[in-house]
């Protein structure tokens, strides 16, 4: 990726815990991208109980220089968050921002490839 020809952040977006554990898996996402790809713009954002939230991420990628922002919810599946909260949420921003291409992905676990590494993890000998 070229920092100065690519302008595109990216949201992790999750639920959210009072436990600042709970959300030590997405910020290794998180930074595990940012080992991959040195200009990567990746921020995590929290729908409940942590910040920071979707508007404020979108916020701090837009101070970085982003000019269209990818929206991964990271979940399992497609529930309720995932359904109404989140492109609520997205719609929100669009009318906020309206110069900004804001894309909203499916659930993450849905993706063929994320499918596939928990199949094998769960085949795989336990590793604890």
């Amino acid at each position: 990726m070229n920092p100065s020809t690519d302008t595109r952040g990216i949201v992790l977006f999750a639920h959210g815990s009072r436990d600042p554990r709970w959300a030590e898996p997405i910020e290794a996402v998180a930074a595990r991208m940012r080992a991959l790809d040195v200009h990567a713009r990746v921020v995590c954002a929290y729908l409940d109980l942590m910040p920071p939230d979707l508007p404020t991420a979108v916020q701090h990628l837009l101070a970085e220089g982003a000019c269209s922002i990818r929206v991964w919810p990271m979940f399992l599946g497609a529930g309720r968050h995932a359904r109404e909260d989140l492109p609520r949420l997205v719609a929100a921003l669009r009318a906020q921002h309206p110069g900004l291409r804001i894309e909203l992905e499916p659930a993450i676990a849905e993706h063929p490839d994320v499918l596939e590494a928990m199949a094998r993890t769960a085949l795989s000998p336990a590793s604890r």
